[in-house]
């Protein structure tokens, strides 16, 4: 059995480009054939009635899984690190993110979630989980190792989001961590923006982390998916709550999830130098208030940042000065290059306009003007830089 093969515990331990290579591939389990095929799978035939009635064999019902689930779980486990106990695959980010949180909640416990979380996160919590009889604190995601003072004794679960898809905190996760599991609390991340090529969750002490694997692993935005990897601890209560809920992934979107992970650990440094370069050039305009970008000196979270993660991807924010809606929306108009769209990570450049300032209940976020989120795709720099000069020049006609 060759190394692709075995995926035993005795390989070496290769570099993140290798793993996204080979993760998951047993050609030789396959007639030879390099990626794994795509179970289209439903019903599962036994041989007799005795290996039936004993499930004898591998696999048991499409639902629990194939040979193509198992590839893609495999891949991801090995770009977790050795932390990992399991994957989840899930039909969405979203999917991901609540089959986490309630798989590790009942009714009476408490969850603390950072005030910077995913809008439908918040949405989670204030209605399903409500209903449920599970109470929420929004907190500040600068907290830090503070976060152990608003630990209650029903707390459960405390979610993280480093950096906040649209206003970038950069949150010290292993003070967090260490806060929760001295009071025996787990902690959750939306890990979406790192990866687990620029940050380890598991080995930064979170218990459960999550990706859209609807962004950067799919990276063509064509795919609709989540995931979440588990430690040893939390990895029992996760696939009870998956399988239970009859949660699963169609074998189509597995298929393309590992053709994208083959190619991240091209296409993500892409995105992390260009977004940079990008963001460098903004903080030179006279239009712009400032740039949120953690990998930038400038960013509050910097130090976070680089003492923790590893890159950046494309995704950051911007606010302009002041200035009237409709040069807001001149200059959005204006930009051939940047689609208006809600989600990121895939291969093209985007530009939202966005405010939480009525969203947010733990801190008062006030950007000090119109706050726009970008992100930097697998264009031209050169290109998208001029197409944002063309923005520049329609927002000052518009004033």
């Amino acid at each position: 059995m060759s190394k692709v093969e075995s995926g035993g515990a005795s390989e070496p331990e290769f570099q993140i480009d290798t793993k996204l290579a080979i993760g998951g591939r047993k050609p030789f389990a396959h007639h030879g054939y390099v990626n794994t095929p795509v179970y289209h799978a439903s019903t599962l035939l036994y041989p007799t009635a005795e290996d039936f009635l004993a499930r004898r064999g591998k696999y048991f019902y499409g639902r629990r899984g194939t040979p193509t689930t198992e590839a893609l779980e495999q891949a991801l486990a090995s770009i977790e690190g050795p932390a990992c106990a399991g994957v989840a695959l899930l039909p969405s980010g979203l999917t991901a993110i609540s089959a986490a949180l309630l798989s590790t909640v009942r009714a009476g416990d408490h969850v603390l979630v950072t005030d910077n979380a995913y809008a439908p996160t918040r949405k989670l919590c204030d209605t399903v989980l409500t209903r449920y009889g599970v109470s929420t604190t929004y907190y500040d995601p600068l907290i830090g190792s503070g976060i152990a003072d608003l630990i209650q004794p029903n707390t459960r679960a405390v979610f993280t989001e480093a950096p906040g898809s649209l206003t970038f905190e950069m949150q010290d996760i292993p003070a967090i961590a260490e806060a929760a599991h001295a009071r025996g609390a787990l902690v959750l991340m939306d890990n979406t923006w790192a990866t687990p090529l620029y940050f380890r969750a598991l080995d930064k002490g979170v218990d459960l982390s999550i990706q859209s694997a609807t962004k950067y692993i799919g990276g063509h935005s064509d795919l609709m998916m989540g995931t979440v990897s588990a430690n040893a601890k939390a990895w029992p209560q996760l696939k009870e709550m998956t399988y239970t809920l009859g949660l699963c992934v169609g074998p189509d979107d597995m298929n393309m999830a590992l053709r994208g992970l083959r190619t991240l650990g091209l296409r993500l440094p892409h995105h992390h130098q260009s977004g940079v370069k990008v963001a460098r050039w903004l903080e030179q305009r006279p239009e712009v208030l400032r740039v949120i970008h953690p990998a930038l000196p400038s960013h509050p979270g910097h130090d976070i940042w680089k003492r923790d993660f590893t890159g950046a991807c494309g995704l950051f924010a911007i606010v302009l000065k002041p200035v009237p809606d409709k040069a807001l929306h001149a200059f959005l108009d204006a930009l051939k290059l940047y689609g208006m769209g809600a989600s990121w990570g895939g291969y093209e450049s985007l530009a939202i306009p966005f405010d939480v300032s009525k969203l947010r209940t733990a801190t008062n976020w006030q950007p000090g003007g119109p706050a726009i989120r970008i992100h930097i795709g697998l264009e031209d720099v050169g290109d998208l830089t001029t197409d944002l000069e063309r923005g520049f020049a329609a927002l000052a006609a518009a004033r």
